[in-house]
C-alpha cells in the first residue's frame, strides 16, 4: 500500500468522550465460500522533536491585577513567569522562573500546572475540556512582600505527547476573595528530547569561526633553516657536548683528526634548504630519466 500523498497520523489518543483509534484489517476473498475477515488495533505515535527552533524559544508572560474594586481597592499584585524553551519530553522538569509582588493587603499563594486539552468535535458540535496533570505550590506571600521562583521544577508525568499544542502551563496566583492571577504560557509535550546543542548554535558558530582563523594565515614562499646550534649555545654549553678524543701516538706525518669529528661537526650543522634539495632532486631526475645509476 502506498501513501503518497497522505497527511501524517497523529498519535493514538484514548480519552473520556472520544478516541483516535487506527486498525488494520485483512479480508479473504473466495468464490463460493463466505469471505474471512481479521481485524487488529495500530498505536501510532507521531514524533514531535522538541529540538526545532520554534520549541527553543523561551516563554515569558507578564500581568498585573489590581486587587479589589471601585473604592475598596487594596493595591495591585503582579506576576511575571518564564520558561527557557516551549518543548519538553516526558519525565523532564521543567524549571518555572518567576517574579511576584503583593502590594495588596490579602494574603497570597503563587501555583503552577501542566493543563492537557482535549477537543472532541461531533455532529457539527465542540466540546473542550482541560484536566491537570502536574502542579507544585510556592510559599504564601504577605502583603507588602515579593517572592522569586529561581527555576522552581514541574515534572512531567507519563502523558501522551502533544497534538496541536493541546497543553499548556498555568502559572496562577490564589488571592482570597477576588479572581485568580493568571498566566498561560504554551507547551508542547514531545517525543525526541532536548539534546542541549540548539540553543547553542549561534554562539558556538562565532566561535568556530573565531578559532578557525589561523587559517587564514600564508606560510612564506620558501621556509628557512634554523639557526646554528652554536649560535644559540654559549661556547660552555657547547663544549659539554663535544667529548675529548684521544690523539693517536703513531700519527706523525699524516693529517689526523680525532674520531667521529666529522660526525659531530655535521650532527650541529642546520638542515639544507629546501630550495637546495629540490634543485639536487630536480637536476638528478632530469640526468637520470630511467633510473640508472653512472
Amino acid at each position: 500500500m502506498s501513501l503518497v500523498g497522505f497527511r501524517p497520523l497523529v498519535t493514538s489518543f484514548t480519552g473520556k468522550y472520544g478516541s483516535i483509534q487506527y486498525c488494520v484489517r485483512a479480508v479473504l476473498e473466495r468464490p463460493k465460500v463466505p469471505d474471512q475477515s481479521v481485524k487488529r488495533e495500530l498505536q501510532v505515535v507521531s514524533h514531535v522533536d522538541v529540538n526545532t527552533p520554534a520549541l527553543l524559544t523561551p516563554v515569558l508572560k507578564t500581568q498585573e491585577k489590581m486587587v479589589g474594586c471601585w473604592f475598596f481597592t487594596s493595591g495591585p499584585v503582579s506576576l511575571s513567569a518564564k520558561i527557557e524553551r516551549k518543548g519538553y519530553c516526558n519525565g523532564e522538569a521543567i524549571p518555572i522562573y518567576a517574579e511576584i509582588e503583593n502590594c495588596s493587603s490579602r494574603l497570597i499563594v503563587p501555583k503552577a500546572a501542566i493543563f492537557q486539552t482535549q477537543t472532541y468535535l461531533a455532529s457539527g458540535k465542540t466540546k473542550t475540556i482541560r484536566h491537570m496533570v502536574a502542579n507544585v505550590r510556592g510559599n504564601h506571600i504577605a502583603s507588602g512582600s515579593t517572592d522569586t521562583w529561581n527555576g522552581k521544577t514541574l515534572k512531567i508525568p507519563p502523558v501522551t505527547p502533544s497534538i496541536l499544542d493541546c497543553c499548556i502551563i498555568r502559572v496562577y496566583i490564589h488571592i482570597p476573595g477576588a479572581k485568580k492571577l493568571m498566566l498561560e504560557l504554551p507547551l508542547v509535550i514531545g517525543t525526541i528530547p532536548y539534546n542541549g546543542f540548539g540553543s547553542r548554535n549561534s554562539s558556538i558558530a562565532s566561535q568556530f569561526s573565531m578559532d578557525m582563523s589561523w587559517l587564514t594565515l600564508t606560510l612564506p614562499e620558501q621556509p628557512e633553516a634554523p639557526p646554528n646550534y652554536a649560535d644559540v649555545v654559549s661556547e660552555e654549553e657547547f663544549s659539554r657536548h663535544i667529548p675529548s678524543y684521544p690523539q693517536p701516538p703513531n700519527c706523525e706525518g699524516e693529517v689526523c683528526c680525532p674520531m667521529f669529528a666529522c660526525i659531530q661537526e655535521f650532527r650541529f650543522q642546520p638542515p639544507p634548504l629546501y630550495a637546495e634539495v629540490r634543485k639536487k632532486n630536480t637536476l638528478y631526475t632530469c640526468l637520470n630519466p630511467m633510473g640508472s645509476f653512472y
